[in-house]
């Protein structure tokens, strides 16, 4: 186990650094600061010291080994839009962030999976298929598309739903959340709603065509054999063995809900990282969009290594040398 720890550890340091090379330099290809953030007045002098005093006027080499050296004592900029330093920002968009991405994830699992085990329970039940057509529609549909529509029909329509915003916040332990009080929820379910429709359609598939290659196993007979109750065959058996991609796939999409979830906070505009990585790659505020996907990056690996230990722990069978 020790040993499969550090080779990962290697691989992943090298990922990180291969990652910051991309990011960097992509930023330094598709956008300059100084052009974005000068006036249409500013004289070429003054340029030249908006160029120095953002750091930009020397070398690129240069540039990026000072920001490697900064990174290394866990400094990552200063925000050349917002004047104030980079992990500030991202710490203080995070919550919001995360509490969507939670929500979703929770309601994908509560909702998707026990959908799916049904469905592959009861195949020929017209219920099944009413359940497949649903989930075929909730793929297909757009994300923003859904967004457009939750607004129009709660918000709209009926008015039981705010469309944008945060709302009210409380404090835990320091920090803002919204779901502690009524106002900062309601505001909250829309978005949630929105990045959950598809994690709920692909964990009811993920669910089902686990749930139908398992009950034919040799084990599942058995035990069907020996007269266990389909509830407990369910819990005991059933369940346990299909954790395994289900555990892959959340881990992984809810790395991406936390990284990409720029649309729909967008749309609902929802002030989290990714209506900030938005932001900032419009105006070209590159210590922000270097930062945030280099952290991104550090937090599929985590996600990852946290996945592969807890395959470990659902299925006995997998070892690590």
């Amino acid at each position: 186990m020790l040993s499969f720890v550090l080779r990962r550890l290697g691989q992943s340091s090298v990922l990180v650094l291969i990652m910051s090379v991309l990011v960097f330099f992509g930023m330094y290809v598709v956008s300059d600061p100084v052009a974005v953030l000068a006036s249409d007045d500013f004289t070429e002098e003054d340029r030249i010291a908006l160029a120095q005093e953002l750091g930009v006027d020397r070398p690129l080499l240069v540039q990026y080994f000072s920001f490697l050296s900064n990174v290394a004592r866990g400094d990552f900029g200063t925000s050349f839009v917002y004047n104030r330093p980079v992990m500030d920002l991202i710490i203080e968009r995070l919550p919001a962030t995360l509490e969507v991405a939670f929500l979703a994830i929770g309601l994908g699992l509560i909702i998707g999976v026990p959908m799916g085990i049904y469905s592959g329970l009861n195949r020929k039940k017209r219920s099944t298929k009413s359940i497949s057509f649903m989930t075929t529609v909730g793929y297909s549909i757009p994300n923003f598309w859904q967004a457009l529509l939750l607004i129009l029909v709660f918000a709209v329509w009926f008015r039981w739903l705010p469309a944008s915003g945060r709302g009210d916040t409380t404090m835990l332990f320091g920090i803002p959340v919204s779901f502690l009080n009524l106002d900062g929820l309601s505001h909250m379910i829309l978005p949630a709603v929105n990045l959950a429709i598809y994690k709920i359609c692909m964990q009811t598939r993920l669910a089902r065509s686990g749930t139908q290659e398992v009950m034919f196993q040799d084990y599942m007979t058995f035990a069907r054999a020996k007269g266990i109750s389909r509830a407990r065959l369910v819990r005991r058996h059933l369940a346990r063995n299909i954790l395994i991609p289900i555990v892959t796939i959340t881990g992984l999409e809810l790395g991406g809900l936390i990284a990409f979830s720029t649309v729909t906070e967008t749309v609902f505009s929802w002030p989290g990282i990714g209506k900030l990585l938005l932001d900032s790659i419009h105006n070209a505020d590159r210590p922000v969009v270097v930062a945030y996907l280099i952290l991104i990056v550090l937090m599929f690996v985590v996600i990852n290594f946290v996945v592969d230990v807890l395959y470990a722990l659902l299925d006995p069978r997998i070892r690590y040398t």
